[in-house]
């Protein structure tokens, strides 16, 4: 079901790296973007219930519960008429490149993680978010990075409450050791195929069956975030950057790294001098 009239697309914030906060919410709050954002979204249910609308069964939002909501998601999600309230912590966020196996969670719905930790766990993770909270909504000196460590801590605590995961397929490890390895180089499905020892279709199918992306978007994912990093470090050209982590179009790197940040190269490297 549609919390909000389908018709009326909700804000959609800008995230450079990591956006956080609270809400309080009553009867009437609702939020629906059509084509989710680029980035991944965290609630942490504190009190009342929401509801994230689905094509299928709606997902409830519980006290003490977590929620993940993947990146192009549909964002449908509110306080119904009977729920009169919904008190969440919120983090909308570019993940670290060591954080995949984080963010592999049980899906409630296609694109919809949830996890129901004992209540100890629960305190702990809704502790964390709030200090992610207030780094991101301060002022102290590299807020970010301390926002970005709590969020990982939270993530960490969720991961203890996960069912026990099967180990990646030795098959894909080596693709994204390759990955690793090579991220500048051709990294083209035939390629990434060859090094898992199948054929394209095969490998392809087990990939996103592994990681929940396909193999183009995941090496587009680490090469935007190796630039994001680059541009933290250092001030060399724009273009030069693209090009070693693996972008031959300077023009193309700047579209899909406004697309996955919401901000430009160079709008995400003045954001340091601000």
């Amino acid at each position: 079901m549609n919390l909000r009239d389908p018709a009326t697309e909700s804000f959609t914030p800008t995230v450079a790296r990591l956006v956080a906060g609270e809400f309080d919410v009553g009867v009437g709050y609702a939020t629906y973007r059509s084509r989710g954002t680029t980035d991944w979204l965290l609630i942490h249910t504190l009190a009342g219930e929401g509801r994230l609308g689905t094509d299928g069964p709606d997902v409830r939002a519980l006290p003490d519960t977590t929620t993940l909501v993947r990146p192009a998601t549909r964002h449908d999600y509110g306080v119904e008429q009977t729920l009169q309230h919904w008190h969440f912590l919120y983090v909308h966020f570019h993940p670290r490149p060591d954080w995949d196996p984080l963010l592999v969670w049980p899906e409630a719905a296609v694109g919809i993680g949830q996890i129901r930790p004992d209540l100890e766990v629960a305190g702990q993770i809704c502790t964390a978010l709030r200090d992610c909270v207030r780094h991101d909504t301060g002022t102290e000196r590299n807020r970010e990075l301390s926002a970005m460590n709590a969020l990982e801590a939270a993530l960490l605590l969720c991961d203890t409450q996960h069912p026990v995961l099967p180990a990646v397929d030795e098959r894909v490890q080596a693709a994204l050791k390759l990955i690793a390895d090579r991220l500048a180089g051709d990294l083209d499905v035939a390629r990434l195929a060859a090094a898992a020892g199948l054929s394209a279709s095969r490998f392809a199918h087990l990939f996103r069956s592994q990681l929940g992306v396909s193999p183009q978007q995941f090496v587009e994912r680490r090469r935007l975030e190796s630039a994001a990093r680059l541009l933290d470090l250092d001030d060399r050209p724009i273009g030069t950057i693209a090009a070693e982590v693996g972008f031959t179009d300077p023009i193309y790197f700047s579209t899909r790294f406004r697309r996955w940040y919401g901000v430009s190269p160079r709008g995400y490297r003045d954001r340091r001098l601000r």
